[in-house]
C-alpha cells in the first residue's frame, strides 16, 4: 500500500485501530492525527489504553483491527526504521544503577546506533538538557526520584528522536521535580520541535502541557481536542470564589448548593465547583435578592479535571 500525502504530513496516523486480547477490547476504533512539534495527551484511568496505544504505535503489539502509520511507515513491516526516530520513557525508568549516568548513557548509545566519532558529545548535551551534567559521573543508584527520571529521559532523547513518547513521566514525583520534568518536555517541543506524546492519569499535567488530547475509557477517544475547547464544547463548569458578609456565609452556602457543589472556603468565602458560567448571573442576583452583601465574584474557566468528570457523569 503506498503512503498518502495525509500519512507524510502527519507524525502518527491511525485508522480505526483496535486491539483485543481474548475477550477485553483493549483499544478500540482509534483514530488519531500527530503535527509535528505538538504534545499530545493520552489520558485516562489506568487500563483505559493508554500504554497498549503507545505498544501499537510502536510496533511492539499486533493490531487486531485497522491500521498504524508513523513517518508514513508500518510499525510492524518497518518497526526498526521507525524506532531509531523515536524515544521513549516507560513508567518505570529501569537503569542500571550500579553504572554512572555517563555510563547508562554509553550503553545506550550503542544500542541506538550513535556514530562513535559524535557518543561523547551527544551524552553531554542530552545530560546538559535535564541538568544533571554536574551528576554525570554518580552511579545511578544514588540519584533521587526525581534525578532517576531525568536521567531516563536524557537516555530516551540522546538520539535526538522526532518523536517521543513519555508514559506518566511524573508519576509519584516532588512538586519540584515534577516542574522540572514539565519544562523539559515544554523545551524539547518548543526548541527541538520534537513531537510527543503524553500517557497521563494527572489531568493538571495535561492542562498545562498538552496542545491537544483524547480521553480514552475502555480503550475508545471519548472526546478530543484542545483543552480548552474540549471544556466548552462539553459545557463543563468551571470555579467561582464568592466573598460574602462573614454573618451570612451560611445562608449564602444554601443557596449556592442549589446551583453547583459549594463549601466554606474561608471567613465569608466560598467555592462553587462545576458551575456553568451562564448561571453565575442568576446566581448572584438571587444573593441580592434575599439580602446577601457579595463583595466578590471570581469565576476560574473550566480545566480538564471539570471536563473528565463531567464526561463520567454523562456516560453514568
Amino acid at each position: 500500500m503506498g503512503r498518502s500525502w495525509e500519512d507524510l504530513l502527519n507524525i502518527v496516523t491511525t485508522t480505526h485501530l483496535g486491539k483485543r486480547f481474548a475477550e477485553k477490547q483493549a483499544v478500540q476504533d482509534l483514530n488519531l492525527h500527530l503535527k509535528q512539534g505538538e504534545i499530545f495527551g493520552l489520558l485516562g484511568h489506568n487500563g483505559a489504553g493508554k500504554t497498549t496505544t503507545v505498544r501499537l504505535l510502536n510496533g511492539l503489539l499486533h493490531p487486531t483491527e485497522g491500521e498504524v502509520r508513523v513517518f508514513g511507515m508500518d510499525p510492524l513491516k518497518e518497526g526498526e526504521a521507525i524506532r531509531k526516530r523515536v524515544g521513549v520513557l516507560t513508567e518505570t525508568p529501569a537503569l542500571e544503577e550500579r553504572l554512572t549516568a555517563r555510563e547508562n548513557l554509553q550503553l545506550f548509545a550503542d544500542l541506538y546506533d550513535v556514530p562513535v566519532q559524535q557518543v561523547s558529545a551527544k551524552i553531554e548535551q542530552a545530560l546538559r538538557i535535564v541538568d544533571l551534567l554536574d551528576q554525570a559521573d554518580l552511579k545511578a543508584g544514588t540519584f533521587s526520584k526525581g534525578m532517576k527520571q531525568r536521567l531516563a529521559i536524557a537516555r530516551a532523547i540522546l538520539h535526538e528522536p522526532e518523536l517521543l513518547y513519555l508514559d506518566e513521566p511524573t508519576s509519584g514525583l516532588d512538586p519540584v521535580s515534577s516542574q522540572h520534568i514539565s519544562d523539559l518536555v515544554l523545551t524539547l517541543t518548543r526548541e527541538k520541535g520534537t513531537t510527543v506524546v503524553l500517557c497521563t492519569h494527572d489531568l493538571k499535567d495535561a492542562q498545562k502541557l498538552c496542545d491537544r488530547v483524547a480521553i480514552l475509557e475502555h480503550g475508545q477517544v471519548k472526546l478530543s481536542g484542545p483543552p480548552a475547547e474540549l471544556a466548552t464544547g462539553l459545557g463543563a463548569g468551571g470555579a467561582l470564589d464568592l466573598e460574602v458578609g462573614p454573618s451570612q456565609q451560611d445562608q449564602a452556602l444554601e443557596i449556592c448548593r442549589t446551583f453547583a457543589s459549594a463549601a466554606r472556603s474561608g471567613a465569608g468565602s466560598l467555592r462553587l465547583e462545576r458551575i456553568q458560567r451562564s448561571q453565575v448571573p442568576d446566581l448572584v442576583q438571587m444573593l441580592v435578592h434575599r439580602g446577601i452583601l457579595v463583595y466578590g465574584v471570581t469565576p476560574h474557566q473550566a480545566t480538564l479535571e471539570d471536563v473528565y468528570f463531567a464526561l463520567h457523569r454523562e456516560g453514568q
